[in-house]
């Protein structure tokens, strides 16, 4: 298989053309339904049912093409006008093995909303094949800083000082809420796309779940974020992106124009 290279072309007609147990990692950021309301893209779908049938259909064949210890990140919302992706996880999770539900906050909330709290998460199902899964823990590890390092130090049920000053300097281990902040207009990353995630979270999911060499997949690629970080950090990777503008997009940063 061919890999470092977009395919322009609908995810639900090319994902049936890749070979089995193909990737380590899946990383999928599809249209939420009816969540940005000004992107044909996103609003495509007559009902919700209609939704999770195409859903389900490009979710199964990711799951045919991921390796027995991959996993698969999807991407989702809830919020009063966005609830399709309960009922998208509960189907996928009949479907396949439940392996984690990634919070992603966002540090800054949506627009304000006058009748329920303002949104300030988004959220990742991550499923897998198997219950033994790749899954490097030690590569997403929070660093403390001087002045915790220098108090937990102090601890005296730590016996051994030189083993407890190394653990403390190789950071905490991550939980399963990600604080990342959104891309807003003025950032500098920010290329265009409305749903654009940053680059500090898609590196995460890459980093606890690939190692350099691996092939990570990305079915909904849109502005390239997925393919910038696995190229930097020398994983292979395929993307699928159905929109030539969002194409165009993509190669542009891997050529490091917008970057």
């Amino acid at each position: 298989m061919k890999t470092n290279r977009i395919i322009t072309g609908d995810a639900c007609h090319e994902l049936p053309k890749l070979s089995d147990a193909s990737f380590q990692a899946i990383i999928a950021d599809p249209p939420y339904y009816n969540v940005l309301t000004d992107e044909a893209w996103d609003t495509q779908w007559d009902s919700e049912e209609a939704y999770l049938a195409w859903a389900l259909h490009w979710a199964r064949e990711c799951m045919r093409l991921l390796k027995p210890d991959g996993l698969f990140f999807c991407f989702g919302q809830l919020g009063k006008r966005e609830h399709v992706f309960i009922h998208l996880m509960s189907r996928l999770c009949n479907e396949f093995q439940f392996h984690d539900l990634v919070i992603w906050d966002r540090a800054v909330g949506y627009n304000e909303r006058r009748d329920s709290f303002t949104p300030a998460y988004e959220m990742i199902l991550v499923l897998r094949k198997n219950e033994q899964v790749k899954f490097i823990k030690d590569a997403v590890r929070i660093p403390y800083d001087k002045q915790t390092i220098a108090a937990y130090l102090k601890d005296t049920r730590y016996k051994n000082k030189t083993a407890r000053h190394q653990h403390l300097l190789a950071g905490k281990y991550a939980t399963n809420l990600l604080r990342v902040p959104s891309l807003k207009g003025s950032s500098k990353e920010k290329c265009g796309h409305p749903s654009q995630k940053p680059s500090g979270l898609i590196e995460k999911l890459i980093r606890c779940s690939t190692e350099a060499g691996d092939v990570v997949l990305d079915p909904f690629l849109g502005s390239g974020t997925t393919a910038v970080v696995a190229q930097d950090l020398e994983r292979a990777w395929l993307g699928i992106e159905i929109n030539p503008r969002y194409v165009k997009m993509a190669t542009r940063r891997l050529e490091g124009r917008l970057l």
